[in-house]
């Protein structure tokens, strides 16, 4: 419940503080006297968005405080807990906003967010607008309504993760065939490419062993004549023949030459055995370098084949192993694709299913409360002067959607035999007003601690209809609080509590604000309501009248 709600600087309201009542709180006022600036100022302080400049000119800042009493269940609880704010019986909601249009706002003295404060508000109050009956016109709204009345939050859920579950099996078939369908183009590429890789049969580093090999065959080709001439000058028929004769006619002359030959016999010795190890060293170098030139031309052609289908495709010949293994998937994926596509379309009908068996739920669900709405809105109807009124929640199929597949239409018919019809085009400015404030009684049954605002709900009627339209308004006060901005003297005469809002014009200052009206002054205003602003006895008695009921 809305205890307390201090303005400061907001508008042309300078400062302000209201007390507010449990029960049926009506406020009324002449028009522009500031009536519509309170409830500027109760949405600035809940978070709402409304009107960008509510800054009095000539202050620094603007400054809105309201205060609740809130029960241990209240469902602002469960929120305040869940945001680490502190919890209680009171509830306090300060909001500051300066003139350069920054807001700042705190929930019992923790600064939050704008979005804490609309989430709060939800659980708070419900402002029923003078324009309000505009949603009663938009058919797209209507199925809101009956959802919202029925407490089909959690099979709408449902739905929602059907169709979503439904958009993603039907994304994944048509990627698949998409793929499928780029694969078959390239089908013939494909198998071509594949066949050629495989009977090249690259591996990675082979391309660079084949260019060593290749330069080393053409290198030795160059060299293996010198070499061979260096070995056989080495060899036995050459240098190494001429050591051994000389060292066997030194080893003749070694005795008479009494040891002066010993040291140069053993030079001799080591040279020789090294030129030997040369030797051996120089043949197995020939050996090596010699080759078979049908080898040459081998490595030739495959290390140009390599290179070639490099170039052809557009990769390193290191690459073209992991090229074909790319190739030879994406051959597997179209021989294996038919099969894999009557399982993505297996899965899509699943999904499907699923969807339209839980669209289905929630259709049945609709099609009850439906009945259940309309027979809720025509018991509130009676007391509002419409018994004969006959309001129908219509069910039609509508495109498959995340809500269902569902259109709802809210018709009325407004005397008995007249053909039923859109709101718009069947129900006067009055009707609507009192068609929407019956679908409010109806969707607010059963909420907690919810104070409800309505702002010129009663406008388009007068005498009885608006005395019933009163009556409503103060039976639905009593489980609760409700706020009734008025102009009817009779749906202000049934308020337990009465304000008055005031425009006074001082030092060129106009302000307004809101007086707390006494019984005789509550006389005076509903007289005022009544006969304008000439108050006659005859209106001050009339006045009586309506407050004794």
């Amino acid at each position: 419940m809305l205890r307390a709600l201090d303005i400061s600087n907001m508008l042309i309201i300078d400062r302000l503080e209201l007390t507010f009542q449990p029960g049926l709180n009506v406020l009324t006022g002449e028009t522009g006297a500031g009536k519509s600036i309170l409830l500027d100022s109760l949405g600035f302080v809940l978070g709402w968005r409304g009107r960008a400049e509510l800054v009095r000119q000539g202050a620094s800042q603007g400054e809105v405080t309201a205060v609740f009493d809130l029960k241990a269940d209240h469902p602002a609880q469960a929120l305040l807990e869940d945001a680490g704010l502190p919890c209680g019986d009171e509830l306090i909601l300060r909001r500051v906003n300066t003139q350069d249009g920054r807001k700042t706002a705190w929930v019992n003295d923790r600064r939050v967010s704008g979005d804490v404060l609309r989430a709060l508000s939800e659980t708070l109050v419900e402002l029923h607008g003078q324009h309000d009956d505009r949603g009663l016109l938009n058919p797209r709204g209507h199925r809101a309504i009956l959802d919202e009345f029925a407490g089909l939050a959690a099979r709408k859920a449902k739905v929602r993760d059907a169709w979503s579950k439904k958009g993603q099996a039907a994304k994944a078939l048509a990627a698949a065939e998409a793929a499928m369908a780029a694969i078959r183009e390239e089908e013939d590429f494909l198998r071509h490419s594949v066949a050629e890789l495989d009977l090249l049969a690259p591996v990675p580093g082979e391309e660079a062993e084949l260019d060593q090999r290749r330069r080393a065959m053409q290198g030795a080709e160059k060299i293996r004549e010198d070499v061979v001439r260096a070995h056989e000058l080495l060899g036995n028929q050459g240098a190494a023949s001429a050591l051994n004769d000389a060292l066997r006619w030194l080893d003749g002359a070694a005795g008479p030459a009494a040891g002066t030959l010993d040291t140069s016999i053993t030079s001799l010795t080591r040279a020789l055995h090294e030129l030997d190890e040369a030797v051996d060293g120089i043949a197995a170098a020939i050996e090596g370098l010699s080759f078979d030139p049908l080898a040459l031309e081998e490595a030739e052609e495959r290390l140009f084949a390599i290179r070639a289908l490099a170039r052809k495709h557009d990769v390193l010949p290191d690459e073209l192993a992991e090229f074909a293994e790319g190739l030879r998937a994406k051959l597997n994926a179209l021989e294996a694709g038919d099969a894999d596509l009557a399982a993505l379309q297996k899965d899509m009908e699943k999904a499907e299913a699923a969807f339209g068996t839980a669209a289905a739920t929630l259709t049945a669900a609709r099609q009850k409360a439906a009945s259940q709405l309309d027979r809720a809105v025509s018991a509130e109807l009676a007391p509002l002067k419409m018994e004969r009124a006959v309001f129908k929640t219509e069910i039609t199929a509508d495109t498959p959607g995340a809500d269902g597949a569902d259109a709802v239409a809210f018709t009325v018919a407004t005397n008995p035999g007249a053909p039923s019809g859109a709101l718009n085009k069947i129900a006067s400015g009055g009707e609507l007003s009192r068609f929407l404030l019956a679908l409010k009684v109806c969707l607010t049954k059963g909420q907690n601690g919810l104070t409800m605002i309505f702002d010129e709900i009663d406008r388009g009627v007068g005498g009885a209809t608006a005395d019933a339209v009163g009556r409503r308004l103060s039976a639905l006060a009593q489980d609760g609080q409700v706020l009734v901005v008025t102009h009817s003297p009779q749906v202000a005469a049934l308020g337990a509590y009465h304000w008055r809002v005031e425009k006074q014009v001082s030092r060129g200052m106009t302000t307004s604000t809101v007086v707390a009206l006494s019984d005789p002054d509550r006389v005076d205003e509903i007289a005022r309501m009544l006969s304008g602003d000439t108050i006659t006895d005859e209106a001050r008695g009339a006045a009586r009248a309506l407050l004794i009921g």
